[in-house]
């Protein structure tokens, strides 16, 4: 190698020093969640393939590295990212949830996910809104005592601001239509104006309330990011006082780490 001429791993270093980039419209996808006849809600996720290609995009190829770990009976995931300047490797964590089909593959991937999250891939995806669209927006169906869809959701358009929330949305069907649009989104080129708009967030919690949740999660070793996606929460000091009873009495249920 000639001089002057940087090799993939400090490449990957140099990158590194930006931050994570956010994710693009293309890069996200739309799940159902919940589904009743007047309606159904979204969820916004990720695929491993995105997590893996933003990681050789800002690490390189040769600097970070990802393994796997069974720990009564579940599947850890650890993604590690190269130091260049401590010259060492730096570890996170995270366990992955069991899949319907696959169990062992579906848990890999998720496991790999979740450690992608807390390296902040994807992050930005715990402040969406929550996402309705309305019955007449969809195609519902009713089969025996399930409701289905057919509709098939994409992400048109996401602007970010500079704390990388999300500050406008843009779901369109499967013609293309807009079905979704967060407050203040331009929507201009979909087919349908009627739109869901944004709920407004909860009742902001005290310092002592998210200083007694803070506790709680260091006791249990559960991570903040966990409980976001568990109960579909954007801004955790947003998530109202009921939402906050809730997460907390599933707290007091749960053993502390170190039992």
């Amino acid at each position: 190698m000639g001089a002057g001429q940087e090799t993939e791993r400090e490449i990957g270093q140099r990158a590194g020093q930006d931050r994570i980039r956010l994710l693009r419209a293309e890069e996200i996808e739309c799940r159902v969640s919940v589904i009743k006849e007047n309606g159904l809600s979204l969820l916004l996720y990720k695929d491993a393939r995105v997590d893996q290609r933003i990681l050789d995009e800002t690490f390189g190829p040769f600097g970070w590295k990802r393994s796997h770990q069974s720990i009564e009976g579940n599947l850890y995931c650890t993604v590690e990212i190269y130091d260049g300047e401590k010259k060492e490797w730096v570890a996170k964590q995270d366990v992955g949830t069991t899949s319907y089909s696959e169990k062992e593959k579906g848990q890999a991937s998720d496991s790999f996910k979740r450690a992608c999250f807390n390296w902040g891939i994807g992050r930005e995806l715990y402040t969406a809104p929550f996402i309705w669209i309305q019955g007449e927006l969809a195609d519902i169906q009713k089969k025996g005592d399930k409701m289905y869809c057919n509709d098939h959701f994409k992400v048109a358009s996401i602007e970010y601001n500079d704390s990388r929330e999300i500050v406008s949305l843009v779901i369109v069907n499967t013609k293309g239509d807009c079905v979704y649009a967060m407050q203040g989104a331009s929507v201009s080129g979909t087919g349908r104006k009627k739109v869901a708009k944004k709920k407004p967030q909860g009742t902001a919690l005290t310092d002592v309330q998210m200083s007694a949740l803070q506790a709680e999660l260091d006791r249990t070793g559960v991570a903040m990011e966990t409980v976001q996606e568990r109960y579909q929460i954007g801004k955790p000091e947003t998530m109202g006082e009921t939402m906050y009873k809730r997460v907390m009495e599933a707290l007091g249920k749960t053993k502390s780490v170190a039992a």
